[in-house]
Parts: structure tokens; C-alpha cells; sequence
């Protein structure tokens, strides 16, 4: 059974850090391009980054690029994804999803996804 768990949401002050966490499993996802995608209310899903499947590659939308840092963890079999994120700022909340694919790249159809870890910063 495919699992994609998401961890490490909750509410923080604009300045703060949080760490999120995902664990997949169920697949080989060490093959696996992994991702994170956030929904704002009202908004659409948008990418935040990517990391290729030997964490030697990795993509960020811009409002994050210096703020946020994607890197992965491939054990056995779980494969655990991060996203540290520094200086949060308001606009930042949103439902955090982590995706997986076997492509890697801004342009890619993901193909399983988390349920989602809501991340809420205060001004």
C-alpha cells in the first residue's frame, strides 16, 4: 500500500522555522523525484520544490528560493522528505502536500500524493 505521510505543520510566528516531514512507502520511491506543493485558501496548488531521486538536483519557486531547502533521506524502505523553512512569512501559510514522481523537473505529472500538513504563520 502506497503511503505518503506528511508531518511537522502547526503555527509559528513570521520569522520563525518549521520542518516538515514526509515518509513514503509502499513503492520504490529511492526511484523517485519527491516534491512539495502548498494550497493556500482560495488559492491553487502551487510548487514549492523539487529534489531528484539522488538528492543531486533540486528546483524551488522563487518566493521561497533562500528561505526554504528540499533534501530527502532514502533508507530502506521509507523514503523520508524534508523541507526546512526559514524566515516564514504569513504569505507562507498554506496545506503542504509532498509528491512523488518518476520524473524529475518543474513540468512533471506527479503520480501519488500526501494528504497534506496545514502550516499557519502569524504576523
Amino acid at each position: 500500500q502506497v503511503q505518503l505521510v506528511e508531518s511537522g505543520g502547526g503555527l509559528v510566528q513570521a520569522g520563525g522555522s518549521l520542518r516538515l516531514a514526509c515518509a513514503a512507502s509502499g513503492r520504490t520511491f529511492s526511484d523517485y523525484a519527491m516534491a512539495w506543493f502548498r494550497q493556500a485558501p482560495g488559492k491553487e496548488r502551487e510548487f514549492v520544490a523539487t529534489i531528484n531521486w539522488s538528492s543531486a538536483r533540486t528546483l524551488y519557486a522563487d518566493s521561497v528560493k533562500g528561505r526554504f531547502t528540499i533534501s530527502r533521506d532514502n533508507a530502506k524502505n521509507t523514503v523520508y522528505l524534508y523541507l526546512q523553512m526559514n524566515s516564514l512569512k504569513p504569505e507562507d501559510t498554506a496545506v503542504y502536500y509532498c509528491a512523488a514522481a518518476l520524473d524529475y523537473g518543474l513540468s512533471v505529472e506527479y503520480d501519488f500524493w500526501g494528504q497534506g500538513t496545514q502550516v499557519t504563520v502569524s504576523s
